[in-house]
């Protein structure tokens, strides 16, 4: 018998050696996160909650907001905008938070610094083990993250950048074939379609995976 993981079950895997494994959108619970079908973290099994333990200083507005059948590998940090410093005046230090006359004499000035926005990885995103995402960053469709890269700006569909801070190492694919494959967003296909067809996508190209249009 024939069966696809269930996107509803937080251990999908039928591996006994799996069980690290967890599609991710059945264990956030914070309003502020969103991650859609497919996606995993990778745990180890010893590690705390993902929110607690990858995702920092997230108090909001701004959200985490994660695609489809995105790989997050081990230790994966993002940062969120909360925990910056403001830097446009001649301290960096967050008078705000500690409350009482200080907030009373900050929070207008503070609440006028611009902030960055949400912190947004597309579909089909490898990011590599103990990667940190500062605040703000936008990772595009198809991107690969590099292990223990520090990404300060934009990633590109189907680019992949390492380092610190990251810098674009190369695409993974020709530009005509980048934009083949952004205008199928096989992500968005039925499962059963992306079942039939998973072979190609491991390791066909993109004009055989528009072919199967």
């Amino acid at each position: 018998m024939h069966s696809t993981p269930d996107p509803a079950q937080r251990n999908p895997s039928t591996r006994a050696d799996l069980t690290n494994v967890i599609f991710l959108a059945n264990e956030v619970t914070s309003p502020l996160i969103e991650v859609g079908d497919y996606t995993y973290y990778d745990d180890e099994g010893t590690r705390p909650p993902f929110e607690q333990a990858n995702v920092k200083y997230l108090y909001g507005p701004q959200r985490l907001v994660i695609g489809r059948f995105t790989a997050i590998a081990p230790g994966v940090t993002f940062l969120m905008p909360c925990g910056n410093h403001p830097m446009v005046g001649p301290s960096t230090y967050p008078f705000t938070m500690f409350g009482g006359t200080w907030m009373d004499k900050t929070l207008d000035a503070f609440q006028a610094i611009e902030q960055p926005g949400d912190t947004v990885v597309g579909n089909d995103v490898w990011i590599g083990r103990e990667a940190t995402i500062l605040p703000g960053v936008t990772i595009g469709d198809g991107a690969v993250i590099g292990a223990g890269s520090v990404v300060a700006k934009d990633a590109a569909p189907y680019e992949i950048v390492a380092g610190n801070p990251a810098r674009h190492i190369r695409k993974r694919f020709e530009d005509a074939d980048i934009q083949r494959l952004l205008a199928l967003r096989w992500w968005d296909w039925p499962i059963e379609k992306i079942t039939e067809h998973a072979a190609v996508l491991m390791a066909g190209t993109a004009e055989g995976l528009e072919g199967l249009g």
